[in-house]
C-alpha cells in the first residue's frame, strides 16, 4: 500500500542557465487525485566558473565531459545540502533531480544529464530520484519535454500549458492524449544577445522592444526545418549553437534589432504550434516575466487568456514537476507518456539511488 503524502525536494537547472532551482514540496494524493504545495523555494546562481563550462560543455571530450559529471554531482549535492540544513528540513521522502543537460541527441540515441551520478545519494545521506531522460530515449523517445505529464496531473483545467525557459514547449491534451514538444529556441538566444550588452538577461525584454523589426531575418528564421516537423519532437543547445545563431550573426544589424526580430519569432512561432488559438493557457518559466514577449504573443493569439500564475509556480513549477516525477517512480507508476515523447510505450522513468550503508 503507497503512501498518501510525501514531502520531496524538486531540484531543476535549466539550459538557460538561471542558476539551480529547488522546491520543498508537500505531495497529497487521496482517492486518485493528486494536490501540491509548493513550500520553500530558491534559485541559486551559478558562479562564472561553471556558468563558462556549462555554456561550452557541448565542445568537451568525453574525459573532459566524464570530469565535469564528476565535479558537478558534487557541486549539486553540496548546492541540495545547503538548502536543507538551510530550512532545516526533515523527514524528506527523496530528492528528484533532472540535473543539468549537456547534450541531447535523441535521433542519434543519447542524451545526457549530469549531475546525476550514484554518489550523490551518499552525500546527501538521502534518497535520490534522477536521470529521467535517457529511458525514453532507449525506447525511442525525444526524452523530452517530460513536463507534460504533470501538466496533465496537476493542472489539467487549462487548455494549454506553456513553459518558456532556455526554449519554449507546450503540451495539451487531443484526442484524449497529451501532446507536448519543443517549440522554439528563447532564452537561449535572447540571453546569449543581453549577455553580448553586459546584462544577465532583458529585464521585462525592454531591450528587444527599443529594436526594429527586421522582416528579412524573421522570414529566414521561420524557415528553419524544426519547424515544419511533425511532433514529437524535442530541442537542445546543439541546435541554436549549430542553426540559430550561425543565421543571427549573418545579420550585420544592431544587436536590439536581433533581439526584437527574434522575440517576434519566437511569439509567432508559439501560434503557430497551437491548433486551438483560443481558451485558457498557463504560462511558467521565467519568459513569462518578459512583459514584451508575453505582449507579442498576444498580439498573435488575441482570443487566448495567457494566466501567468503565483510567483512560486511561475519561477519553479518544472521543480515541482521533477518532484512529482519522482513520486511517481518511486510508486512504479507512470511518469512519462509515449504520445509525448513517441517512446515504444507509456513507462516509469529515471533510476532510484539510496544512501549506501556504513561499513561496520
Amino acid at each position: 500500500m503507497f503512501k498518501e503524502t510525501y514531502h520531496v525536494i524538486g531540484v531543476m537547472s535549466g539550459t538557460s542557465l538561471d542558476g539551480i532551482d529547488l522546491a520543498h514540496i508537500h505531495f497529497t494524493i487521496i482517492e486518485g487525485k493528486w494536490k501540491f504545495e509548493i513550500l520553500e523555494c530558491e534559485t541559486i546562481s551559478y558562479d562564472p566558473f561553471w556558468l563558462n563550462n556549462l555554456k561550452v560543455a557541448v565542445d568537451f571530450s568525453t574525459d573532459a565531459l566524464a570530469k565535469l559529471n564528476q565535479d558537478y554531482t558534487i557541486l549539486l549535492a553540496n548546492v541540495i545540502k545547503a538548502f536543507i540544513e538551510r530550512h532545516q528540513l526533515q523527514h524528506v521522502d527523496a530528492i528528484c533531480s533532472h540535473g543539468h543537460t549537456i547534450l541531447h541527441q535523441p535521433q542519434n540515441g543519447f542524451t545526457l544529464q549530469i549531475g546525476n551520478l550514484p554518489e550523490i545519494a551518499n552525500i546527501l545521506n538521502q534518497t535520490v530520484v534522477c536521470d529521467f531522460r535517457v529511458q525514453d530515449v532507449q525506447l525511442g523517445g525525444q526524452g523530452a519535454p517530460l513536463v507534460p505529464i504533470g501538466d496533465q496531473i496537476l493542472f489539467s483545467e487549462y487548455d494549454y500549458c506553456l513553459n518558456l525557459g532556455g526554449f519554449s514547449n507546450v503540451s495539451f491534451e487531443t484526442n484524449g492524449e497529451r501532446i507536448a514538444f519543443d517549440i522554439s529556441p528563447v532564452n537561449t538566444v535572447l540571453n546569449y544577445y543581453a549577455n553580448k550588452l553586459g546584462l544577465d538577461y532583458d529585464d521585462k525584454g525592454t531591450i528587444s522592444k527599443s529594436g526594429q523589426l527586421n522582416a528579412r531575418l524573421l522570414s529566414d528564421l521561420n524557415e528553419f526545418d524544426y519547424y515544419k516537423k511533425p511532433f514529437p519532437k524535442s530541442l537542445g543547445f546543439e541546435f541554436v549553437k549549430a542553426t540559430v545563431l550561425p543565421l543571427l550573426k549573418e545579420y550585420s544589424i544592431p544587436t536590439e534589432d536581433k533581439m526584437r526580430t527574434f522575440t517576434e519569432h519566437i511569439a509567432l512561432q508559439t501560434a503557430l504550434a497551437l491548433p486551438k488559438k483560443e481558451g485558457q493557457m498557463l504560462v511558467t518559466g521565467g519568459g513569462a516575466y518578459n512583459s514584451f514577449l508575453i505582449e507579442r504573443m498576444q498580439f498573435h493569439l488575441p482570443q487566448m487568456k495567457l494566466v501567468i500564475p503565483d510567483a512560486k509556480t511561475l519561477e519553479y513549477k518544472e521543480a515541482l514537476i521533477f518532484g512529482l516525477l519522482g513520486v511517481l517512480k518511486l510508486r512504479n507508476e507512470i511518469n512519462v507518456l509515449s504520445s509525448v515523447t513517441g517512446a515504444q510505450h507509456n513507462h516509469s522513468s529515471g533510476v532510484i539511488f539510496y544512501p549506501s550503508l556504513p561499513i561496520s
